[in-house]
């Protein structure tokens, strides 16, 4: 049986929930961005007012101001957004238990089993649009397509405040002639390698040979090609059923460059207390440690340490991203950004191997001692309690790591 996948898509998302929120700017060109004082200055959303003027997400705020100097940038509330998250995947509950979330903003729905076809598919999709735009105030693109990698093609074909179907019989029409960037899962880098090949269009890669993308792009390029002609087969999540957590982390842009060992070793405590409190929250131990380092120059680099034993303690992350950036990093340029990321997870319930190098009356009595300032912490806020090397610099004491990496197999990140 056919099946009939909807995927739903936010239009400006951020924005649009700013502007309904402010009624002063609805009518202006609105971008939702970071501090630049604390150089978080980016474009993270825009509105349609912002689009014309060709603002981009992701360019700094400078480049977007300078594109039009009366464009309105207001700070991000990610509280806000995730209530309005919550409220669209109601909705979409009302049609079916097969709901899978891609960021905040986005979902695929699989309506197959109210035995509809993709016409059927096409007035839920649209009968959904209008729900959303009645009740909350905000717009949405759908694409209905009986696959979902068509299906969020199809979200993007056409914004804002639009359905489009792509079927069996039209994608050779409609998504071939795509920018090959456009399919799912083609990033950047893998957009440039297609195009230095000579495919820039979706057809085009549906049309290559398959060995040939098997050489040069291994499994990865054979599931590409399998994308482009239309044979994904991938099944939505159902509720309830999401995917398991892989790995935990924090990221922060510090306010300023960090020039040393001493510098790092703050930020890096700063962070591993908010994944080792995440950690334990989840009810996981990580068995490996990645830590992500980007310079004053924007280069960027990641590396990864497998542990000794299983850890959800902020000493043990800690001391293993010091060990990563001293075998990684000479300090040649100060670093604007950094990482880390607990990896590998096991639930925290699984027993750990005997181990004759680690004192486990010693780490269970720290991770005692941790769970206790974590309930300090819930109690009388994050900044009640802290380690006394976290203040010894005034210009990063305060720094509020965001979480980036939480990521499941399908792609969510939270």
């Amino acid at each position: 049986m056919q099946r009939t996948i909807l995927h739903i898509d936010i239009n400006g998302c951020y924005a649009s929930i700013e502007c309904l929120h402010n009624p002063i700017i609805r009518n202006k060109p609105v971008a939702v961005g970071g501090d630049v004082k604390a150089r978080h200055g980016i474009i993270l959303a825009k509105n349609e007012y912002a689009k014309k003027f060709g603002i981009k997400t992701g360019e700094a705020l400078w480049q977007a101001k300078q594109k039009c100097p009366q464009l309105v940038i207001v700070p991000p509330n990610y509280d806000l957004y995730l209530r309005f998250s919550r409220l669209t995947r109601q909705i979409y509950e009302k049609y079916t238990d097969r709901i899978e979330p891609f960021g905040l903003d986005e979902a695929w729905l699989d309506v197959s089993g109210s035995q509809c076809d993709l016409a059927d598919g096409e007035k839920l999709a649209d009968e959904i649009r209008r729900r959303i735009k009645f009740e909350l105030g905000i717009t949405v693109s759908v694409g209905v397509s009986y696959n979902k990698v068509f299906a969020k093609l199809g979200s993007d074909y056409k914004k804002p405040d639009a359905v489009t179907v792509f079927s069996q019989d039209n994608f050779r029409q409609k998504v071939w002639p795509l920018p090959v960037e456009q399919l799912l899962y083609v990033g950047r880098a893998t957009g440039r390698k297609l195009t230095a090949y000579g495919v820039y269009t979706i057809g085009q890669l549906a049309q290559t040979d398959l060995q040939i993308l098997k050489n040069r792009f291994g499994k990865w390029g054979v599931m590409l090609y399998r994308f482009a002609n239309g044979q994904d087969h991938s099944a939505v999540a159902c509720v309830g059923n999401e995917a398991v957590i892989k790995s935990i982390g924090n990221s922060t842009t510090t306010p300023r460059d960090l020039y040393n060992e001493q510098d790092a070793k703050i930020v890096f405590y700063m962070l591993a207390e908010s994944v080792a409190e995440r950690l334990r929250e989840a009810g996981f131990r990580a068995r490996t440690v990645q830590i992500g380092l980007r310079d004053r120059e924007l280069h960027s680099f990641e590396r990864q340490l497998k542990l000794n034993s299983s850890t959800c303690l902020a000493a043990e992350l800690h001391k293993a991203a010091m060990h990563l950036l001293q075998a990684n990093y000479n300090w040649s340029i100060p670093l604007r950004s950094i990482g880390l990321r607990a990896c590998d997870l096991i639930p925290a319930t699984e027993p750990k191997p005997f181990n004759l190098f680690i004192d486990g009356p010693q780490n269970d009595k720290q991770e005692s001692l941790e769970k206790t300032v974590d309930e300090i912490r819930r109690r009388f806020g994050h900044y009640a309690i802290c380690r006394a090397v976290t203040k010894s610099d005034k210009t990063l004491k305060n720094i509020n790591p965001k979480d980036e990496h939480v990521i499941h197999p399908v792609g969510l990140s939270l």
